[in-house]
C-alpha cells in the first residue's frame, strides 16, 4: 500500500504520540482529546465531556475500502462504544456536531455523510451520490486494538501544548 492510499485526502500529515493525549484547537471553542484506553475488550469509544449533546460520525478504511458511519447521539458527560471489536484500521476519522450550542469538530479529510443515520461506502463524488462532503479529523491509533476519543470544552482540556 502506498503512503497516499491510507487517507482519502492527504492534506494534513500530523501524527500523534500514543503516549500523550492530543489537544486540538477546534473552531467554535471546543477541544478533542484522543487517548488509548484499556477496556476489557477492544472497541472504539467516544466520551463526550462537554455540557452539550453531540452527534458523531466516523470514517475508516476496512478490507472493502472506505466507509463512513453516523450519527451517534452522545449525551453530555457520557461515553459510548461506536465500534465493537478490534479497530478496523490504524487511522480513524471523526466529525462531531454540538447539538445544543452549535459548532462542530471538523478536519481536512473529506468523506461523505448524510443528514440521518447512515453507513456509506466510498469517499468520492459525495454530492453526485446524494451525500454531503464533510471534513473529518484524523486519529492515528498506532498499533492499538482499542481507542477512546474524548470531546471536551476548552476549559476542560488541561495543559496547553500537550
Amino acid at each position: 500500500m502506498h503512503h497516499r492510499d491510507r487517507r482519502p485526502y492527504d492534506r494534513c500529515n500530523q501524527r500523534q504520540s500514543r503516549s500523550r493525549p492530543l489537544h486540538l484547537a477546534i473552531p467554535f471553542a471546543f477541544a478533542i482529546t484522543i487517548f488509548a484506553s484499556a477496556p476489557a475488550h477492544a472497541d472504539l469509544a467516544l466520551c463526550n465531556a462537554t455540557s452539550s449533546r453531540v452527534g458523531v460520525s466516523i470514517g475508516y478504511q476496512d478490507v472493502k475500502g472506505w466507509v463512513t458511519e453516523g450519527w451517534w447521539t452522545i449525551g453530555s458527560q457520557s461515553c459510548e462504544a461506536l465500534l465493537k471489536g478490534a479497530l478496523p484500521s490504524r487511522f480513524l476519522y471523526v466529525h462531531a456536531v454540538d447539538y445544543d450550542r452549535g459548532g462542530e469538530w471538523v478536519g481536512s479529510n473529506f468523506m461523505c455523510t448524510a443528514s440521518k443515520s447512515f453507513a456509506i461506502r466510498g469517499v468520492q463524488n459525495c454530492s453526485k451520490r446524494g451525500y454531503k462532503r464533510t471534513g473529518f479529523y484524523e486519529v492515528d491509533t498506532g498499533k492499538a486494538q482499542e481507542w477512546t476519543i474524548r470531546l471536551s470544552d476548552p476549559e476542560s482540556k488541561g495543559q496547553k501544548g500537550e
